[in-house]
């Protein structure tokens, strides 16, 4: 997400030597294959998406196919290559930004999808990398049930799925990964946590608009209420965005914290930054079929969890799904290879 970084005309620079690195790295030494592409044309505002996606194979793999969507068939993959000054006529994925009416005030920003299509062995399914826009505004955000910045990233969503089942290629089992920016209902959790709290509006003194709501206990010394409350008990409650895509997509249970907004301060790795309220923007999400590639009665096999818990990450707390996917997915005594999907 965001290659280059938030402020990217001048972080553009360092990407390419710490891809460089990454590929020659010891810890990379036993993946023979690798497919890196990089949305990195920030001077193209109708295309750039900022999205990054390294696909890294394990020499142990002997029959990997990456499906060219211009040729409409499976190719075999080897060495190791880099793409990033040409993604809009590289036959090997497809990016596309969500058109401008989608965007809140119809302004451009980073938001779009790169989609790729895998084959191991016998069993064939799409990787999506996604992200969706963000809540510009904790005051709009807080002034309807869902906000309107939920009701533009389902448009979104469905955009996505959609594109990615229609008639144009044969309908895979898919993984959709990403900052989906997902937030808790805003007016749902502040009317739960502060319902015994007063309200204080503070206007502009420039515009007279709305700058910020404070809410006090109504006991306690009339103390200021922390928003980021524990947040435990909340995400079943108010975690609801995904709710609308139930019979489209699948989630494995989440029991790592929020991953979003953490500190950027690289002493404050567990921290939380007081400017949001804290929301599982990060997740790794499947169609049924996909689900069904995932090993059954074997939960330990398994791992869904956020990466670097007690360093600082950036804002986001990166994610993983890690599971063991059998490439003959319901034929007696399939082979079994290791499957890492990194957010």
């Amino acid at each position: 997400q965001e290659v280059g970084g938030k402020n990217y005309e001048a972080s553009m620079t360092h990407v390419d030597s710490f891809i460089k690195e990454l590929l020659s790295s010891d810890a990379m030494k036993d993946f023979s294959r690798a497919r890196v592409y990089l949305d990195k044309n920030y001077k193209s505002q109708e295309q750039f998406t900022a999205l990054g996606c390294c696909y890294f194979i394990h020499e142990s793999l002997k029959n990997i196919q990456q499906f060219d969507f211009k040729a409409k068939k499976f190719r075999k993959v080897f060495g190791k290559e880099v793409c990033s000054d040409a993604l809009l006529s590289a036959a090997t994925l497809e990016k596309e930004k969500f058109p401008q009416d989608y965007f809140p005030e119809s302004k451009w920003s980073r938001k779009g999808f790169i989609r790729t299509r895998w084959a191991l062995a016998d069993c064939a399914f799409d990787l999506v990398n996604i992200h969706l826009f963000h809540d510009a505004s904790n005051l709009v955000a807080w002034e309807k049930s869902p906000s309107v910045y939920s009701g533009t990233r389902q448009k979104a969503l469905g955009f996505v799925l959609d594109r990615i089942t229609d008639q144009r290629f044969e309908r895979l089992p898919y993984f959709i990964f990403g900052d989906f920016n997902f937030r808790l209902d805003s007016k749902q959790v502040i009317e739960s946590l502060c319902s015994m709290a007063s309200v204080q509006t503070v206007r502009s003194a420039d515009t007279n608009e709305v700058d910020k709501l404070i809410f006090r206990e109504s006991d306690n010394d009339r103390k200021v209420k922390p928003f980021t409350a524990s947040f435990s008990g909340l995400r079943s409650q108010f975690d609801r965005e995904l709710s609308v895509f139930k019979e489209r997509l699948h989630e494995m249970d989440i029991s790592f914290p929020p991953s979003y907004p953490y500190s950027e301060d690289s002493s404050q790795g567990k921290q939380y930054m007081n400017t949001r309220c804290p929301a599982w923007c990060d997740r790794i999400l499947m169609s049924a079929s996909a689900k069904d590639l995932l090993p059954e009665n074997e939960e330990k096999s398994i791992t869904y969890d956020n990466i670097g818990p007690n360093v600082c990450m950036g804002d986001h707390k990166p994610v993983y799904l890690y599971f063991r996917l059998s490439t003959g997915a319901g034929k007696p005594h399939a082979n079994k290879h290791k499957c890492c999907v990194v957010q």
